[in-house]
């Protein structure tokens, strides 16, 4: 590869006033560093190689990467400076690096979906948000780890190696865009790209400590984005603040007409929505059904603590019963499985990618049987098999027909739940994140946390993961998931930037000044009740 640089990678040592340099523009925000090179304080070849420089230092703990294009990068931060020296007029992200999820084609770069069926598969066309960050000059630093083919929770289920929370490294950083999520959290880029099937935007967000946003499904383009579950997959921004993650959806939203699910609408303005942040006189609305048994005392504390903040800022707070939502979890776990099954019969080791077995001896059918088997992960062929049998003569109609009648149900709990309210709100995940390995050998545990985060995906409509907290058991972050009619997306970053506004100044500095650890780098791991101690068992 004339442009990949792999974390571990020998790099020149800056000096110490460089190491300072650098590390304060790892620290900056999306928004901060677009503002400074555009005002010349800073080049946007310089903020790309500090990032860069931070994944070499960083990477080899937190794993957040399968493949740093570090040439490439520069590249294209070199032509973002020559083009403002120029007088050109560039987008207000601009020379913001970022790292994507590697689910996104690229011609520049492989495109594996975490899976070794893909190999090291290189793309002849790029997705829509590919091009479109390209477009807005932003700088692309990668790609990120993911649970292979987007199928999973906590980036466990890679063919390449899990990723780690940079809050601990013993435990996940979410999925299945846990490493996008880790990437932004642990300072490597102050963007980060994934897509949200089932909550794979929202639910490593929260236990990362970031900002996470699903839009509305079709305000955000497939095209290009190899498909899990078409009618649910939606990509949609990490970052580390609320602006940040505005700035970055509009970058990649708009009408596609690739994409034959694309919303023919405008763009909802989220990013005055994020600059207004006021929820004076807006009617919030309280989901009895996602919480209460089985949700961890420390979530359920700081998400109590969030509803009473809301009102104190001038929100009205109201409980909305959404009944069918308890349903939402089997629905989904039929429904994403059956069109899995259907949109992965294309890797079947004739077209690109692994071929096994093709020695002259095996039948083609043969050849795929044998591709299949070598270059699907369990949890891959575990809901091929699920999906297809769902979908089989004699089944169709008592289960997957069923789901869809469902996930109908779920969609006008939402409208109902609309008429009373402008948004809802819940805890984005029942639990804090757990340690590697622990739900890997049972998959409803893990299936069970995208609980709260599967009813929004099954209408369709947009929601944002929050940071509201450290829970007091474990000292790791919750998220506060808000919810938004369809194209509304607006609605939720108004409430969003509220909510961390008030909780910014209540806590002196962002959640992310939290994590301890020599030189800027992920905290060490320890003992849970030295983690918890350290941490302390306030919102602040």
């Amino acid at each position: 590869m004339d442009d990949e640089t792999r974390p571990g990678e020998a790099m020149p040592a800056p000096d110490r006033a460089g190491r300072d340099r650098a590390s304060e523009l790892t620290r900056m925000t999306a928004a901060e560093l677009a503002a400074a090179i555009a005002g010349g304080q800073v080049s946007a070849l310089e903020v790309t190689d500090a990032h860069l420089g931070r994944i070499d230092a960083a990477d080899g703990q937190l794993h957040a990467f399968l493949h740093v294009a570090a040439d490439s990068a520069r590249a294209a931060a070199r032509a973002v400076d020559e083009r403002r020296a120029a007088g050109d007029v560039l987008g207000p992200l601009a020379g913001v690096p970022l790292a994507l999820k590697d689910v996104f084609t690229t011609t520049d770069m492989p495109t594996t979906c975490a899976s070794r069926i893909l190999g090291r598969w290189r793309p002849p066309y790029d997705a829509t948000v590919t091009r479109r960050l390209r477009q807005a000059g932003v700088v692309l630093l990668g790609k990120t780890n993911m649970d292979e083919f987007a199928m999973g929770s906590s980036t466990e289920n890679s063919a390449f190696g899990p990723s780690r929370n940079p809050w601990d490294l013993a435990r996940v950083p979410g999925g299945s865009s846990g490493g996008s999520s880790a990437a932004v959290a642990g300072f490597e880029a102050p963007l980060g790209i994934g897509t949200d099937t089932g909550g794979s935007i929202r639910q490593p967000a929260a236990v990362c400590g970031i900002v996470g946003v699903k839009p509305t499904y079709g305000g955000s383009s497939r095209y290009g984005v190899i498909a899990f579950a078409s009618s649910l997959d939606t990509p949609g921004p990490l970052a580390r603040t609320v602006l940040d993650a505005a700035l970055l959806h509009e970058a990649i939203s708009g009408h596609d007409p690739c994409d034959s699910t694309s919303v023919d609408a405008p763009v909802p303005p989220v990013v005055a929505a994020a600059r207004q942040a006021d929820v004076s006189g807006l009617r919030i609305g309280v989901v009895p059904e996602l919480s209460g048994e089985g949700y961890q005392p420390g979530v359920l504390a700081r998400f109590n603590e969030a509803v009473e903040l809301l009102e104190s800022l001038g929100a009205k707070i109201v409980e909305v019963s959404c009944p069918h939502f308890s349903y939402a979890l089997p629905a989904y776990y039929l429904i994403a499985p059956s069109e899995c099954s259907s949109n992965l019969a294309r890797f079947d080791g004739m077209r690109y990618g692994l071929r096994a077995g093709d020695d002259g001896t095996h039948s083609a059918e043969e050849v795929m049987s044998l591709t299949r088997a070598a270059g699907f992960g369990p949890e891959v062929k575990r809901r091929i098999m699920l999906g297809t049998y769902a979908l089989s003569s004699g089944y169709y109609d008592a289960y997957y027909g069923k789901a869809q009648q469902v996930r109908t149900l779920i969609t006008r709990d939402f409208e109902a739940a609309f008429e009373q309210v402008d948004v809802l709100i819940s805890p984005t995940t029942p639990t804090t994140a757990f340690p590697i390995g622990e739900r890997a050998d049972d998959p409803m545990a893990m299936y069970l946390a995208d609980l709260c985060t599967i009813p929004s995906n099954l209408a369709g409509n947009a929601a944002l993961s929050l940071p509201c907290g450290l829970a007091p058991e474990d000292g790791l972050p919750v998220g506060l998931q808000i919810m938004a009619p369809v194209l509304a997306d607006d609605r939720v970053y108004r409430v969003a930037a509220a909510v961390e506004a008030a909780l910014t100044q209540r806590r002196g500095g962002p959640l992310l000044d939290a994590i301890r650890g020599p030189a800027g780098l992920p905290a060490p791991v320890l003992p849970t009740t030295a983690r918890a101690s350290g941490h302390g068992g306030s919102s602040a």
